[in-house]
């Protein structure tokens, strides 16, 4: 009589008189993980361990990283992009005061970077 996982197509291999089922993970891509997805494989890995672990499982874990990367990346463009035009953060002011305008962009991407990890990363 075959077990359940025999009649899945399961096999085993005999090791020190036991058998143990022979299991691998599938083949996953093998993409750069930036910045962002590397915050969500820590996210959830540490507080969504079910969604890693079925991740990991069905082999699309690499994937989702690349994907939540590119979409915090750009997301995170356009609102830089967009708060920067709202508050008159151009050239104009580059030219004329760098100092301001470096401090300026730095907190228009604090505040867009929060904004992509409320809702990219920590969702």
């Amino acid at each position: 009589m075959k077990t359940l996982y025999e009649q899945l197509g399961g096999t085993y291999r005999e090791e020190s008189g036991r058998l143990i089922p022979e299991m691998k993970l599938p083949e996953q891509t093998n993409y750069q993980i930036g910045k962002y997805g590397q915050f969500y494989l820590d996210y959830i890995k540490n507080h969504r361990r079910g969604r890693y672990t079925t991740l990991l499982t069905e082999g699309t874990l690499n994937a989702r990283l690349h994907e939540i990367d590119l979409e915090a990346n750009r997301m995170l463009e356009t609102i830089i992009s967009r708060l920067a035009a709202e508050r008159d953060i151009d050239e104009n002011l580059k030219a004329r005061d760098m100092l301001r305008w470096v401090a300026e962009m730095n907190n228009v991407k604090a505040s867009a970077e929060e904004t992509v990890l409320k809702e990219v990363i920590y969702k």
